[in-house]
């Protein structure tokens, strides 16, 4: 792929992309639990895939407020999702954080942190299960703008792009902030919108718009 494909490429879903943009921010407007389970999704995401998150979601929902391990286990096994095991066990640490520090209100601690970067590091600190990339993830679902989900996607159509050198994930913070800081260069001078950019690159992989 090259510059002039993937600008044939955004002019193609333009309208598709800003649509499903439009479609995260009415995440966040819904109030908290919709905002809690995004972030459930954005656990389940990890060397699975979108699909398989919506559709472990599907399952959980059921008995994601009154259930406990083994109810989310059976769920997540019913669904056929990869990780049942160990990423219930996020699950339920997820929602007793929520319950106990922030009794549920999620809304009010995103909307108490003001700094972009400091809101994105809350949850990496705080979530077992999310790393920078699904922080950033989550915090795009939900209506936020200007993060980077660095996952293989991105990273292999930045290396395509020459934006990168390689496709290696990052390792760390530094690492992550570097490849994001590129990407957001790499924004600039083509005249797409970061966030926009971001599902492009993403679609252009994976034949979807999705989240």
């Amino acid at each position: 792929m090259d510059i002039y494909t993937l600008k044939k490429e955004y002019t193609l879903k333009k309208d598709e992309i800003q649509k499903r943009l439009r479609n995260f921010e009415e995440v966040f407007k819904k109030g908290n639990k919709e905002i809690f389970e995004e972030l459930c999704f954005c656990i389940l995401t990890p060397n699975a895939s979108a699909r398989m998150g919506i559709n472990a979601m599907a399952y959980l929902r059921p008995v994601l407020y009154t259930g406990n391990l083994s109810d989310f286990q059976e769920a997540l096994k019913k669904s056929k999702y990869r990780y049942p095991n160990k990423r219930a066990e996020y699950l339920i640490e997820l929602k007793e954080f929520v319950k106990k520090e922030l009794r549920f209100n999620l809304k009010e601690k995103i909307l108490s942190i003001k700094d972009h970067n400091e809101l994105r590091e809350y949850f990496v600190e705080n979530i077992k299960g999310i790393s920078w990339k699904e922080s950033s993830h989550y915090l795009r679902n939900i209506g936020f703008k200007g993060y980077c989900i660095i996952d293989k996607h991105i990273l292999n159509c930045l290396m395509e792009l020459k934006v990168l050198e390689t496709n290696k994930r990052p390792a760390n913070k530094k690492q992550y902030l570097e490849i994001e800081q590129k990407m957001k260069e790499f924004s600039n001078k083509i005249g797409i919108n970061i966030d926009e950019l971001d599902l492009l690159l993403w679609s252009h992989k994976s034949g979807e718009i999705l989240k």
